[in-house]
């Protein structure tokens, strides 16, 4: 990695005017006009109130400033409203910052939303030919690519169809592999990716990988998604409410702003996880709530160094339906997954009624020392995801005797003995 820094941002702002109406104003029909019209011919002209009684400043950056060097992977975190979006829009030259100056070092390829910097009516052919001709690439350095592009992307089928006939899956496969592929110096990614399904996730986070690490080009990378940041960047910048919260190490950075979301709780005790942050926003199948039950489901109990730990997850979902991965994942205050309970593993579908369900999760011997743990959700089919939710809640788990616990193994997930079940409610 070069010292050379290749984005430059100093005093960055971006403001927005609001207005506020005066009034909710009511549906209004064609008698009504004609009525309104008929009426003011026999009364006074009298002066109309404005529309809106009063306007605001927006600010969604505020004096932001960071450096982020040649080569370096770095991730964007912050709450839904935070600015990320907003920071990645002016770095990509979408839109203009208000206050405040951005030096950036070379080509940018932007993947920012589905839908962004494609021509609806081209076909996937044309679109690549299009991305390549705008990151300044010659016809001939486009043509180069065109065959690993269409490869990573898997839309061979398609290349020919006007991209406004794709799904937004398609979308994203094309426009991440046009983004990666096209050489730009610095490659900016939003989580548009949580559009993706699983496998082309893993695709993506690996060619991300490939492009600093081998190539050395520089990533920044907005995610919901903890353990994508943890194993992808070596830098983390938090915004929170339109100002630079951290700047520094990824671990640092995930720890501190995860801290705002979890919280120790009673056991027995529903936890509320609504406003919890999830990769991709709520779907029509989330997690409402969760508890869970020490050993022998002592309700008093904390969770005990080799003994069981019972998680009962409350899910809601707008159909009925199955689905066929259910997980509760334990992290390291570093967040490296630690314990993963998936009903995949137990080859189990979960079947959910329309409504609220209760889905438990029993793991028979936690094998883990004493200490706080972040708790993760993970609800999935094979081509969708449902919710991800890495910091639902922390447990504290306690070594009651003094027994010996086997070490966390630094590389991997931990054996897990666990069973999954949906209780008969009465």
């Amino acid at each position: 990695m070069s010292n050379q820094s290749v984005i430059s941002v100093e005093n960055l702002g971006k403001v927005y005017r609001i207005n506020h109406q005066a009034e909710r104003q009511r549906y209004v029909a064609l008698r009504d006009v004609i009525a309104e019209k008929f009426q003011g011919l026999f009364r006074s002209r009298r002066p109309q109130l404005d529309k809106f009684s009063s306007a605001e400043d927006f600010w969604a950056l505020k004096d932001v400033s960071f450096d982020v060097k040649q080569g370096e992977v770095t991730g964007i975190i912050g709450r839904n409203g935070a600015g990320k979006s907003t920071l990645l829009k002016i770095l990509s030259r979408i839109t203009e910052p208000t206050e405040g100056r951005v030096r950036i070092k070379g080509r940018v390829a932007s993947l920012l939303e589905v839908g962004t910097g494609f021509h609806p009516e081209l076909t996937g052919r044309e679109n690549t030919y299009l991305n390549g001709a705008i990151l300044g690439m010659s016809r001939a350095e486009i043509r180069k690519k065109f065959d690993e592009i269409v490869a990573f992307a898997g839309i061979e089928q398609f290349l020919d169809t006007p991209v406004k006939r794709y799904s937004s899956g398609m979308y994203v496969r094309l426009a991440f592999a046009v983004a990666a592929h096209l050489e730009p110096e610095i490659l900016i990614v939003d989580e548009v990716l949580a559009v993706g399904d699983v496998e082309f996730q893993k695709k993506c986070m690996g060619k991300m990988q490939d492009v600093s690490t081998k190539e050395g080009r520089t990533v920044l990378f907005v995610s919901h998604n903890m353990s994508a940041i943890s194993r992808l960047c070596s830098s983390a910048i938090i915004l929170n409410k339109g100002n630079k919260a951290y700047d520094g190490t990824t671990n640092q950075g995930i720890q501190k702003y995860l801290a705002q979301f979890s919280e120790i709780s009673q056991p027995a005790t529903w936890i509320d996880i609504a406003s919890c942050p999830r990769q991709g926003g709520r779907t029509n199948v989330y997690f409402h709530s969760a508890a869970y039950l020490g050993p022998s489901g002592e309700s008093h109990s904390l969770p005990v160094s080799g003994k069981e730990l019972l998680f009962k997850l409350r899910i809601s979902s707008d159909i009925k339906r199955s689905v066929s991965s259910l997980s509760v994942m334990i992290y390291s205050p570093s967040f490296q997954k630690l314990l993963n309970a998936d009903s995949l593993l137990l080859a189990q579908a979960v079947l959910l009624e329309k409504g609220l369900n209760e889905v438990h999760v029993k793991i028979h011997q936690l094998h883990l020392k004493p200490g706080r743990y972040p708790i993760g959700l993970w609800l999935a089919n094979p081509t969708e995801i449902f919710e991800l939710i890495e910091s639902a809640f922390e447990i504290e788990v306690i070594n009651e005797d003094n027994r010996q616990t086997p070490e966390i193994p630094n590389d991997g997930v931990m054996a897990c003995d666990f069973n999954i079940y949906q209780p008969i409610l009465t």
